[in-house]
């Protein structure tokens, strides 16, 4: 019998097609070789498993429904848009998917500590619950930039007990967030595991995010069919680092039938600045320990990105979108900031949902698509996260419509 996709990929060193691999400092190589052993281990472990399926539903409260949007679905005119509710999951976004299970893997290697990135901060509270809920401490490494405009849920991680740490150099954004927790990982690896928040980073992070996250295609897959007795025609997911696109692409990888859409911040436009579209205008090139698509300056290093996202604001992309796109599995879309906070205003007005503005996008382009399908055809929207942490920004920004559309 053939090997699944997902049985397949990545191969042992972490690489997935010609992306991927472990770009590491020697001194981090015996500690990255302890968390593949450990999770190679682990995802077999029964216990490991019982614990996951514990916490899943009786704390995150798991599964979350999939919901028709008829309001959106009657002002396209077309597709019948279905929506993943990971909103509904606790903490308000996928982000808990996999820090649960990273916090269990920490408490395995016996370290005391958790330290992460985070860009929109809905990593940093996911982890910071996961540390809470199992006794750990949680560090935060965060841009200034996005401190400031993710105010409330860097309130979330305070309150939750994570120590707040600025990123003040560059753009102040997530890759400057990267950069700083990395940096502290150095420093302090022995008694602290850094739980990458997203499917990057060196390899295991990228095949253990994806497997945690998996969770939220393998429900869609089966509840899509009490809705429609079928797979859905489409799937869309907005992607910067791409977790929450590889948790419900991972359902939907080998119907070949279903078109997996991965959908990119286009920010104010196509000049280098002024987005986030690495799959779209990158190339080839290593950052932050693996190797996979990213967005270069003049002298070849990680170029200045913008997205309204904070979450998505990122020059490189998961090593596994990379492969995708390359072999013709994933359909590659854009969104820019305005489309965006056009969603992020429909979806709360005609649906009673406020997404978060990483989420807007995929809804944004949902909506194109949509118009463009016969309304017989069907698209899933993974809704990866709530906008209670946005609404801020975008009413200061971006004033309320009038009148519903």
């Amino acid at each position: 019998m053939a090997q699944s996709y997902l049985e397949s990929m990545p191969d042992a060193n972490g690489y997935f097609g010609k992306f991927g691999g472990s770009f590491i400092p020697p001194m981090l190589e015996a500690p990255f070789d302890e968390i593949k052993k450990a999770y190679k281990e682990l995802k077999k472990s029964p216990a490991f498993i019982k614990e996951l399926k514990y916490v899943r539903k009786h704390y995150q409260g798991r599964p979350t429904p999939i919901s028709f949007a008829k309001n959106l679905t009657d002002l396209c005119g077309g597709a019948k848009i279905y929506l993943k509710r990971e909103d509904l999951n606790h903490t308000g976004a996928h982000k808990l998917n996999h820090c649960m299970a990273e916090v269990i893997l920490a408490k395995h290697l016996g370290k005391k500590k958790v330290i992460a990135e985070t860009g929109a901060g809905q990593h940093g509270v996911a982890l910071a619950t996961a540390a809470a809920y199992f006794g750990l401490e949680c560090e935060i490494h965060m841009g200034e930039v996005d401190i400031i405009k993710e105010h409330p849920n860097v309130v979330r991680m305070k309150i939750l007990g994570a120590k707040i740490v600025p990123a003040t150099h560059g753009l102040k954004t997530l890759k400057e967030a990267v950069d700083s927790a990395f940096e502290r990982y150095i420093e302090t690896y022995e008694d602290t595991l850094y739980c990458i928040g997203s499917v990057v980073g060196p390899h295991p992070f990228p095949l253990m995010v994806r497997d945690f996250q998996s969770i939220v295609g393998h429900e869609s897959k089966e509840q899509f069919l009490e809705h429609e007795s079928k797979a859905p025609d489409a799937v869309v997911a907005c992607v910067g680092g791409g977790s929450n696109a590889m948790g419900i692409f991972a359902g939907f990888i080998d119907d070949k039938d279903v078109e997996l859409h991965s959908v990119e911040p286009m920010g104010r436009g196509d000049k280098l600045g002024d987005h986030a579209a690495s799959l779209t205008y990158g190339e080839e090139g290593v950052m932050h320990g693996f190797n996979s698509i990213m967005l270069k300056d003049a002298d070849g290093e990680p170029a200045p990105v913008y997205s309204i996202g904070s979450g998505i604001d990122y020059p490189s992309v998961g090593p596994e979108h990379a492969h995708l796109k390359e072999i013709g599995r994933t359909i590659v879309g854009l969104c820019n900031d305005e489309e965006a906070v056009d969603a992020f205003y429909k979806l709360s007005q005609l649906e009673g949902i406020i997404p978060a503005l990483e989420t807007a996008h995929a809804i944004a382009y949902a909506m194109k698509l949509a118009k463009t399908l016969g309304k017989d055809k069907t698209i899933l929207v993974n809704l990866s996260g709530r906008g209670d942490k946005d609404i801020d920004f975008v009413v200061d920004n971006h004033p309320i419509p009038n009148a519903k559309f």
